[in-house]
C-alpha cells in the first residue's frame, strides 16, 4: 500500500494495465477504462486529482436509479429540520440495535452545515452495525466520506481494493467510490464525517518543517483487487441529500487495474506524530490537525481532523488541559477509547459533544480543580483517544439530535459550583 497524495499503479493481473497511454484504443484483455475525477479537468495540477479504473464492465451499465424507500435517520444538508442551537450538547454512545443493521441502514445524522449543492459544508453521523451489506454496495455523490470506527473493525470492499480498518484507525472514501462495509466482529459502532467541501488534504506545516503531524508515507492505499460476479447488487447512493437505489446485474466492484492520485485510503492514528510544548503554555488543539478541507479564507478550513492521542505533558506553571475557551470555529467531538482529559466523567467512550461557535467551555470542576493543585511534574496521557471535526460553519443539529434520550440534559451542570476568584480587599474599580 504506498503513501496518501502520491501516483499508485496496481493490477491484479500481470499486463492489465496499460502502458504509455491512459485510454488506448485497445485496453489490455478487453477491459474498459474510465476515469475517476475527484477535481474538476482544469484544476491546478497540483490540486487536480483523477484515477483511471480498468474495469470488466463499464460502471455506466445500469438502470436508472429511483428513491430509496427504507426509511432512516440519515440526514443531509441544508440542515433546517429544527433550528440552531447556541447551547453544548452532549450524547450518551448510541446502542447498536438488536434488528439486522447493516452499515447504510445504521447511519445516523447529529448535525452538519452547508449544503452539497454548493459544494460546501459538512454533515457528522454516527453508525451502527450488526450485520454485513450484503450484495449491495454505497456510493456517496455529495461528498467524501471519513470513517472513524469506535468499536469493531471493518472490512471496506471498495472498487480499487480492500481494507481492513480497525478502532484507532481511519478510512477516507473519495466521492463516488462505490464501497461495501463487511464487518469482521459481531457488532461494529463509529463515526462519520461527510464532507461536501474540498477534498481533505494533509495540513501544511509552515514553521514545524518537514516532518510531524500525519506523515504521508502512514496513509495507505489499496491493492487492486476485482470480483467476477454475474448476481444481482444493489446499489445505492446518495445524491443531492437524498438516497437513491438501482439494482445491475454484476457486482460493482470488478476493478481489475487502476493508477492515479484518487483513491480511497487507510490511516493509522497511533502513528501520529503529535508536536507539544516543551516549555510553558498549552499550545492551540490546531497542533493536532491529521487531515484539513480547506476554505476560501487560508487558515480557517471547511472541515479540520483533529486527534486527542496518547502523548506527554511536560509543560512547567502551566494549565495542562485544554482551557475554558469560546471559539469561532464549531467543534464537534468524540471519544474512540479511554478518557478525555478535560472531562472527569460523562464523555464516554461511543459518545459525542456539540460546542457550536462561540460557546464557553472547558475542563469541569473536578478536572479544573485537579490541574490546578497538579504537581507539575512529566506526566504521559496513556489511555486517550479522542478527535474533533472543527467547522468555519456552525452546526446546525437534526431533530433526531435534539430529540433523542441520548442527549444528556444536565450537560450544563459540569460546569457549575466554580467559586468565584478572590480580590485582595480594597482593590475594585
Amino acid at each position: 500500500m504506498p503513501g496518501f497524495g502520491n501516483h499508485f499503479a496496481t493490477e491484479a493481473v500481470v499486463g492489465a494495465l496499460p502502458q504509455g497511454r491512459n485510454s488506448p484504443q485497445h485496453v489490455p484483455f478487453g477491459l474498459y477504462a474510465e476515469q475517476l475525477s475527484g477535481t474538476a479537468f482544469t484544476a491546478p495540477r497540483a490540486e487536480n486529482r483523477r484515477s483511471w479504473l480498468y474495469r470488466l464492465r463499464p460502471a455506466a451499465n445500469h438502470p436508472a436509479y429511483r428513491p430509496y424507500e427504507r426509511e432512516g435517520l440519515l440526514r443531509s444538508g441544508p440542515f433546517d429540520e429544527v433550528p440552531p442551537t447556541p447551547n453544548r450538547l452532549r450524547w450518551d454512545p448510541m446502542p447498536i440495535s438488536a434488528e439486522p443493521t447493516d452499515f447504510v441502514d445504521g447511519l445516523v445524522s447529529y448535525c452538519g452545515a452547508g449544503d452539497p449543492a454548493a459544494g460546501e459544508g459538512l454533515a457528522v453521523h454516527l453508525y451502527t452495525a450488526n450485520r454485513a451489506m450484503e450484495r449491495r454496495a454505497f456510493t456517496n455523490a455529495d461528498g467524501e466520506m471519513l470513517i472513524v470506527p469506535q468499536q469493531g473493525a471493518l472490512r471496506i470492499v471498495t472498487e480499487m481494493g480492500v481494507m481492513d480498518v480497525a478502532p484507532e484507525q481511519i478510512a477516507l472514501i473519495p466521492r463516488g467510490v462505490r464501497f461495501r462495509v463487511d464487518l469482521l466482529e459481531d457488532k461494529a459502532r463509529g463515526y462519520v464525517c461527510e464532507n461536501y467541501g474540498p477534498l481533505f488534504r494533509l495540513p501544511d506545516l509552515g514553521p514545524i518543517g518537514a516532518n510531524g503531524l500525519a506523515n504521508p508515507r502512514d496513509f495507505e492505499t489499496p491493492a487492486a483487487r476485482f470480483e467476477d460476479d454475474d448476481g444481482h447488487y444493489e446499489i445505492v447512493q446518495k445524491f443531492g441529500g437524498r438516497l437513491w437505489t438501482t439494482v445491475q446485474g454484476h457486482s460493482p466492484f470488478d476493478v481489475v487495474a487502476w493508477h492515479g492520485n484518487l483513491a480511497p485510503c487507510r490511516y493509522d492514528l497511533r502513528r501520529f506524530n503529535t508536536i507539544n510544548t516543551v516549555s510553558f503554555d498549552h499550545p492551540d488543539p490546531s497542533i493536532f490537525t491529521v487531515l484539513t478541507s480547506p476554505s476560501e479564507r487560508t487558515g480557517t478550513a471547511n472541515c479540520d481532523f483533529v486527534i486527542f492521542p496518547p502523548r506527554w505533558m511536560v509543560a512547567e506553571d502551566t494549565f495542562r488541559p485544554p482551557w475554558f475557551h469560546r471559539n469561532v470555529m464549531s467543534e464537534f467531538m468524540g471519544l474512540i477509547h479511554g478518557v478525555y482529559d478535560a472531562k472527569a466523567g460523562g464523555f464516554a467512550p461511543g459518545g459525542a459533544s456539540l460546542h457550536n461557535c462561540m460557546a464557553g467551555h472547558g475542563p469541569d470542576k473536578a478536572s479544573y480543580e485537579g490541574a490546578v493543585r497538579a504537581d507539575l511534574k512529566p506526566h504521559r496521557i496513556a489511555d486517550t483517544m479522542a478527535f474533533m471535526f472543527e467547522s468555519r460553519f456552525m452546526f446546525r443539529p437534526t431533530r433526531f439530535a435534539v430529540e433523542t434520550p441520548l442527549g444528556q440534559l444536565d450537560y450544563d451542570d459540569c460546569w457549575a459550583g466554580f467559586e468565584k476568584a478572590r480580590l485582595p480587599e480594597g482593590d475594585g474599580a
